[in-house]
């Protein structure tokens, strides 16, 4: 691809990183599975501040998906991603085909607990995080890098992966980015593409509703009966509700007061065939 260096293999990906690891640069890792969007090149962009070098690694990965989800549906868009990419001054991207990351006979996964059973995003998809996991590990050694960016919109995603780094001494640190949101509130996600141009106006009602809540907790409203309101609120607006909980930021265990913050507002929401995630803090 002209304008960046393209790994396709783990041995080319680590040639390039032990010489700039040689030379003293610092290398960050910014894991994706393509469609990028604004929110992902912010995602480079903090990844700059802290490497000299960037790595874009742009793999959908089966094992995250279940059955009855878009895995053949997920976006593809390589070449645009790529240009993207150029125009970020990314150093590199890594490309690799699914039978390099998945061989015959691949048989090892990562068993999680703390932050990826909580009953949030795994009460939904209870094999999505053990897919997550076992692909960020493969990516963190494959590349060796030094840093990993990840968004807070994928906030369970987030403190999963910031745990299994640290439990199993990837030698990786993990740096959290802000959510990028459209004008209306709307969180950045490859996903909002599905959205019809009527769910796609309804959809900044998910963000309100968050913030409301966590206004009204800050005022040291009740807790259950504040959120119990909210749930109400995104129902009654037209969509189906997975969760909306209060959760201790970073263990994600449920609370039962402000007391037993810092609390996390974490909610997953369907309007019509897409299904938006998305958290703020109180």
């Amino acid at each position: 691809m002209a304008g960046i260096t393209v790994f396709e293999s783990v041995a080319a990906m680590r040639e390039a990183v032990a010489g700039w690891h040689a030379a003293g640069e610092k290398v960050a890792l910014v894991p994706t599975m393509g469609a990028l969007h604004e929110g992902h090149i912010a995602l480079v962009t903090e990844a700059q501040r802290h490497a000299q070098r960037v790595i874009v690694s742009i793999f959908v990965n089966p094992t995250q998906f279940a059955p009855h989800e878009d895995f053949k549906k997920y976006p593809r868009t390589f070449d645009d991603d790529c240009a993207k990419l150029v125009a970020a001054k990314a150093d590199a991207v890594f490309f690799p085909p699914v039978e390099a990351m998945y061989p015959a006979g691949f048989a090892t996964r990562v068993l999680l607990l703390g932050p990826a059973a909580v009953g949030l995003e795994d009460r939904f998809r209870p094999t999505h995080f053990e897919g997550v996991a076992t692909i960020c590990c493969k990516l963190f050694t494959q590349s060796r890098a030094d840093y990993a960016v990840f968004g807070e919109k994928d906030y369970q995603q987030l403190k999963v992966v910031t745990r299994m780094a640290a439990d199993l001494d990837l030698g990786i640190t993990i740096v959290p980015l802000a959510t990028l949101r459209e004008d209306d509130g709307l969180a950045m996600s490859s996903r909002n593409r599905y959205l019809s141009p009527e769910h796609r106006a309804l959809a900044p009602v998910l963000h309100r509703v968050m913030q409301e809540l966590a206004a009204k907790l800050r005022n040291r409203d009740d807790l259950f009966k504040a959120v119990a309101d909210a749930q109400n609120a995104i129902i009654t607006a037209g969509f189906e509700l997975d969760y909306l909980e209060a959760r201790h930021a970073e263990t994600l265990a449920p609370v039962t007061s402000l007391a037993d913050g810092p609390i996390r507002l974490l909610l997953a929401a369907r309007i019509g065939a897409t299904r938006l995630i998305d958290n703020i803090a109180v």
